[in-house]
């Protein structure tokens, strides 16, 4: 009978043409990689002797809570994947890496699977790593999680798998969020542990199932995480031939309405809908739109792969703006401490006046008036309340005190950096991919440029 038949074709699905995989992510290419070493070598000196020694001097890592290891600096791109738990996240991670039927397969299924956050990356074979092991290895760029707690490192696992994809990106399987969960269940901070990843991801997939929209409170914290880094977020609409077209569309709609609150910026996230897994498309469904989607997702991580060392180089100019500014405003908290100290002054109240009322004595607004600050690189005032309660005012340094005879000054070498030397290594890498096009990079003549890291 007709039962019988549909459920015989339901045991062994059709399997999908993967060709366009191939193609697309250029996996059969025997190209050399890229020679980055030397750019490497260049932007890890940059690092180590104009940035670092102002970032330790001022304590940069205890307000932001984010130290460049030399592992992150030479790292590969990584991209996360985030989302509700369900909505297919471990699946697409098998089937790009052709994971499925093997026994490094993600665990799949429609209850929350993935406990872990997990890490897959490239390796001469197929092995997993525990968590503490990763932490431990300062040559990985995971070295900085063990501030997290064993609990969370319980949580952590690697898995190396020898693909040539996995050569040039890394991925990260996040746990499922659950919106009724409370996050002390958890046991280890996860909202902290996201933003760890967050910060150094250089493309976020945000996964969803169309026929379970959930955006509660969890998720709304999630976004609330990604400000800022619109520009390398792309959502996912999975699990798309689930559905009727016209459903569909009303799911789509739905979802914008949803996330519109959470993402305020002009250009909305580009969304990709698909189905992201092996199995054929479900008949009478958009297959062409899907496989369109689909390879437009591979295109955009392709790009991502491709512009990883102008990427790096941007990224680590950004954080040496910060580093900067926090200088800047460390300096002057000083310099305000200083003047109005006198012979009889309680230091403690003088410096609690000014740190409560950080505007009556201009600190911020001084701050604009030095050159290439933006108001909105600013940090937030009340950081510098609880960064001031753990680092005295006194155990600093004025800035104009940072000078040696042989080594110069700490803020021009980072004022150097910045405007110099970061932005001709980044012309350096322009020169040797695209000799003929050399007079358009510099007057910005023919396409926008590829490079989608755009400064938050």
């Amino acid at each position: 009978s007709p039962p019988e038949e549909v459920e015989d074709a339901s045991q062994e699905p059709t399997k999908r043409d993967r060709s366009h995989l191939e193609s697309t992510l250029k996996l059969n290419e025997e190209k050399p990689a890229d020679d980055v070493s030397g750019v490497l070598q260049r932007l890890r000196k940059i690092y180590h002797s104009s940035i670092k020694p102002l970032e330790h001097s001022y304590r940069y890592n205890e307000l932001r809570q984010h130290e460049i290891t030399d592992g992150e600096i030479t790292s590969k791109p990584m991209v996360l994947f985030l989302g509700p738990w369900s909505v297919g996240k471990s699946s697409m991670i098998n089937y790009l890496l052709g994971l499925d039927n093997t026994p490094y397969q993600l665990y799949t299924g429609a209850e929350p699977t993935t406990s872990e956050f997990t890490v897959i990356m490239h390796g001469p074979k197929l092995k997993t790593i525990e968590g503490i092991v990763m932490a431990a290895d300062s040559a990985r760029s995971f070295s900085p999680l063990e501030k997290f707690g064993q609990n969370f490192l319980e949580k952590l696992i690697g898995i190396e798998v020898p693909h040539k994809l996995l050569e040039r990106v890394t991925f990260v399987d996040t746990p499922g969020i659950i919106e009724n969960r409370k996050q002390q269940e958890r046991g280890y901070p996860f909202n902290d542990v996201c933003q760890w990843f967050i910060d150094r991801a250089d493309l976020i997939f945000v996964v969803f199932d169309p026929t379970k929209l959930d955006v509660g409170l969890e998720l709304e914290m999630l976004f609330r995480q990604l400000k800022g880094r619109e520009s390398q977020i792309r959502i996912i609409l999975n699990k798309a031939d689930s559905l009727a077209t016209q459903e569909l569309m009303r799911v789509y709609g739905a979802l914008f309405w949803s996330l519109a609150p959470l993402i305020n910026v002009t250009e909305p996230p580009r969304v990709y809908v698909s189905s992201f897994w092996p199995h054929d498309y479900h008949p009478e469904t958009h297959r062409d739109l899907f496989l369109k989607e689909e390879i437009s997702l591979l295109e955009d991580l392709n790009q991502v792969i491709e512009n990883r060392m102008e990427n790096k180089i941007a990224f680590i100019r950004q954080h040496a703006i910060r580093v900067r500014i926090h200088a800047l405003l460390v300096d002057r908290y000083l310099q305000t401490y200083k003047d109005k100290m006198t012979f009889f002054s309680d230091g403690e109240l003088v410096f609690r006046d000014i740190v409560e009322d950080p505007d009556r004595f201009y600190i911020f607004k001084s701050i604009l008036a030095k050159t290439n600050v933006s108001k909105f690189d600013l940090p937030n005032r009340e950081a510098y309340k609880d960064f001031f309660g753990i680092n005295p005012i006194t155990s600093f340094k004025l800035l104009s005190q940072q000078c040696s005879y042989m080594g110069g000054c700490f803020l021009e070498k980072i004022e150097k950096a910045i405007t110099r030397e970061l932005p001709d290594l980044l012309g350096s890498i322009g020169l040797g991919k695209k000799p003929n096009v050399l007079s358009c990079d510099v007057t910005g003549c023919g396409e926008t440029p590829k490079n989608r890291y755009r400064k938050p």
